[in-house]
């Protein structure tokens, strides 16, 4: 449609609103226009706003003289975009202007639209395919999560999801750490036990966690995966990059998990986690009938799994958690080279912490491989030393300070201490924050209201610095109590206070102080 002529519609449905009695914010929500825009536009004329127009469309363009470069280009290259038309500009004329490159991209649409150059976009052509058969396909992806704690802060979850192609029916199983070849394969076992059976096939996307190379479509699979599909023998599939299409069920099923599943959800622990997902599978993900198929996927999947292949647990070896002992300067030998730890990591003799290499990067856990300590960019060659010198702040005498301080400002500083100890234990990462937030918190109330307020904490586990605030601003200020005296004259005795007689002023006085300033001032 002419430029022209859409900017007079929207003229025209300002107007239109306007006289239906709708709101001039009403018409800028509705029309996606400024209010001052609508205002302007309510102000003028049919003849007015026309006039407006013209002048506009007659305007001179700051890159007309370049006009005739760009119609060709856009006649021999029709789905050129505005970058690269830039860069032509640019590459072409030495005397380009520097512009933004917003007015390029406005330019080339005036072009267009002027001599009629449309951009032709090619679009990939899908057809619906027929229902497979029972037994004959699954696909797998892998997702990863950031869930909130049920105390506080975050933690990534990771999980792997495998549907039947025809029934829909659906599994997925958490863990904390990145999936692997042998971390896969365990998963894949947990599935073909769940779903009673394995399908011929199964789609996968390009990942690294099975593969070595493309090889130009001749893919090379992992060494541990090659030789568990020869076990289990069940076919491959392997997408195209960027090709949802391909595996549009399993990729919906992935979208499902995080938003019906995971989102708003507490973690405790991985255990529990899987726990809960076995629960929401059997009650919502397949039982409810599928949007598309309108049948319950479990209903499906009894039809199903008589289609599929026996299956035969498959002996899975554990991955291994690789420890390395610390070294008494709070370091470790990877590889030939020294990589830093925190100070004060180096707990005596046998110390050690767990490494795995992601990314190119070398993850340091402790010795449990539950929680992260800290990570290097791994070095090349041999003999260096990666050291992080944040490393070195020996941040828990920074700590110790700042509670000693906190407590000489709480009322009871023994009490006190017992308490913050218990928020040190339950929440190490942010007892820093906690310190500043309670001390913030003291600041605005009495010793009094404090006091309370810590012995109502201790006596009822609350170990949170915001849970402190909150009490401690519901406190009510005690009130200093005033001695009142009644005079009552009728009980014919009076207080000695009720003789007392106020002092009075003569008039002498103010006209001696008067008189005094004016002969100052002369």
């Amino acid at each position: 449609m002419n430029v022209y002529l859409t900017k007079f519609i929207v003229y025209y449905e300002i107007q239109r609103m306007h006289q239906e009695g709708h709101s001039i914010s009403q018409i800028s929500e509705h029309l996606v226009l400024n209010r001052r825009t609508v205002n302007k536009y309510l102000a003028m004329k049919e003849q007015d706003y026309e006039a407006l127009l013209i002048r506009q469309t007659d305007r001179e363009k700051v890159l007309g003289a370049y006009e005739n470069f760009v119609k060709g280009r856009l006649e021999m290259f029709p789905d050129t975009p505005a970058a690269q038309m830039h860069d032509w500009l640019k590459e072409f004329h030495t005397d380009f202007p520097q512009v933004n490159p917003k007015t390029v991209f406005n330019f080339v649409c005036y072009v267009r639209e002027k001599h009629n150059l449309p951009r032709k976009a090619t679009e990939r052509q899908f057809q619906s395919i027929e229902e497979l058969p029972y037994g004959q396909q699954a696909q797998v992806d892998f997702g990863e999560y950031n869930m909130r704690r049920s105390n506080e802060g975050r933690v990534k979850v990771y999980f792997f999801a495998l549907v039947l192609s025809r029934s829909r029916f659906k599994y997925v199983w958490f863990t904390e750490r990145p999936f692997t070849s042998q971390l896969a394969i365990a998963a894949h076992e947990q599935a073909f036990e769940c779903i009673n059976g394995i399908p011929d096939e199964i789609v996968y996307d390009q990942d690294k966690v099975f593969i070595v190379s493309e090889n130009n479509g001749d893919i090379i699979l992992t060494q541990t995966f090659r030789a568990y599909t020869i076990d289990q023998s069940f076919q491959l599939h392997f997408c195209r990059k960027a090709d949802p299409q391909s595996k549009g069920k399993v990729e919906n099923v992935v979208k499902y998990i995080k938003q019906n599943f995971l989102y708003n959800r507490p973690f405790h622990d991985i255990e529990t986690l899987n726990s809960e997902a076995l629960g929401w599978m059997g009650r919502t993900a397949n039982a409810l009938p599928h949007a598309f198929t309108k049948k319950s996927p479990y209903d499906e999947w009894t039809i199903e799994r008589s289609f599929l292949k026996p299956y035969q647990p498959c002996t899975v070896k554990e991955v291994p958690i690789n420890r390395y002992t610390v070294r008494k300067d709070n370091t470790i030998s990877y590889k030939g080279n020294f990589y830093s730890l925190p100070l004060g990591t180096y707990q005596g003799k046998g110390t050690k912490v767990t490494l795995s290499t992601h990314d190119g990067q070398l993850v340091i856990g402790n010795e449990a491989g539950k929680t992260e300590t800290c990570r290097h960019t791994l070095a090349t060659g041999s003999g260096r030393k990666v050291v992080n010198t944040d490393h070195k702040r020996d941040k828990t005498a920074a700590i110790d300070q700042m509670i000693s301080q906190l407590c000489e400002l709480l009322p009871d500083g023994q009490k006190g201490s017992q308490w913050l100890a218990r928020i040190r234990k339950d929440k190490p990462r942010y007892i820093r924050d906690q310190i500043m937030a309670i001390k913030e918190a003291i600041g605005r109330s009495t010793p009094q209201q404090v006091a309370k307020t810590v012995d109502y904490c201790i006596e009822n586990k609350i170990n949170s610095a915001t849970d402190f605030r909150e009490i401690l601003a519901h406190q009510e200020p005690q009130r200093e109590e005033t001695k009142v005296i009644r005079l009552n004259p009728l009980n014919g005795s009076l207080p000695r206070e009720a003789f007392n007689q106020p002092q009075t002023s003569h008039i002498e006085d103010y006209q001696s102080i008067i008189k005094n300033h004016k002969n100052n001032k002369q």
